[in-house]
């Protein structure tokens, strides 16, 4: 398993929370095979180790996450010659469920940010920081990762573009609007410095949490879950709900598609099309409202 896990970082370059998942399920899969030695699993263990998770209730995208997960540590198994024959080939990926994401409204949006910076012009830190989060989320189309990992040299205030490392490692350079360097350099100015007097030391994060440390993932869903949840009517909903919302309004406003496939760092033009699906849903839903002969 630790060689597996470090080819997975050193090779694959895959993300610290993708590497957890791949070890979850492989510890799932060893307590279905039980005792089995690596070279006695065969396609049949591997389907019904899918059944099994089929019939828990797991959703398709954790199967084909699963199955995705044996065909790697399989794969790397066979290369090195630790298995003759690799019994993953032939297994089949679930297909996922065609699912478009939530997406807030622009109304919705300006609302919410509207009245955070209203209530951040108190100064509170925390408020500040969260009013900059939400517009840095929104305004730049970011993962959540990416904003808990920027460093304050990572921000460029006068171009309005902030420099991220998202999956597989991979840096780019994302702008942002007017409100969210208003945002953020209240929060910079006002904000940061009160939090950052907390920590036993300081760090390069930009967004730091109630202690003075780095901003954590939980932190910031617990933060978009509780603000954003009530306004597109989903009781869990994270800030990837953001990073659609920015998407879809940036193609309902005429972006290219090929560029919000760099603002949101898609390694494949199919993964941002989802949101091109959302647009002519939204139209059409409009049509459907107002139009006297839809």
């Amino acid at each position: 398993m630790t060689s597996f896990t470090s080819y997975l970082d050193r090779v694959r370059r895959l993300s610290p929370a993708t590497v957890r998942a791949y070890r979850s399920d492989l510890a799932d899969l060893g307590a279905v095979v039980e005792d089995a030695d690596l070279r006695e699993i065969d396609l049949e263990m591997l389907r019904e180790w899918l059944w099994r998770a089929t019939q828990r209730g797991d959703a398709r995208s954790t199967l084909a996450r699963r199955a995705a997960t044996a065909r790697s540590f399989f794969g790397w198994a066979h290369e090195s010659d630790l298995i003759a024959v690799d019994p993953s080939l032939r297994l089949v990926t679930p297909k996922r469920a065609k699912t478009l994401p939530v997406v807030a409204s622009k109304e919705g949006m300006r609302d919410l940010l509207d009245q955070h910076r209203a209530a951040a012009a108190e100064g509170d830190p925390i408020t500040l920081r969260d009013h900059a989060m939400l517009e840095a989320l929104y305004g730049s189309g970011m993962r959540v990762s990416e904003l808990c990992g920027i460093d304050i040299d990572d921000v460029d205030m006068h171009r309005r573009t902030v420099r991220v490392l998202g999956k597989g490692a991979k840096e780019r350079v994302v702008p942002f609007g007017a409100p969210a360097a208003e945002a953020i350099g209240a929060y910079l100015s006002r904000g940061r410095p009160a939090l950052i007097t907390r920590a036993e030391k300081t760090t390069p994060a930009l967004f730091l949490g109630a202690r003075g440390s780095r901003i954590g993932s939980r932190t910031v869903y617990a933060l978009v879950a509780r603000v954003l949840g009530p306004i597109v009517g989903a009781d869990h909903v994270g800030p990837h709900a953001l990073r659609h919302s920015a998407a879809t309004h940036l193609l309902d406003g005429g972006a290219d598609l090929r560029a919000v496939q760099e603002i949101l760092g898609h390694a494949s033009l199919g993964t941002t099309q989802i949101y091109t699906h959302v647009s002519a849903e939204r139209l059409l839903a409009g049509y459907r409202l107002a139009h006297p002969r839809a």
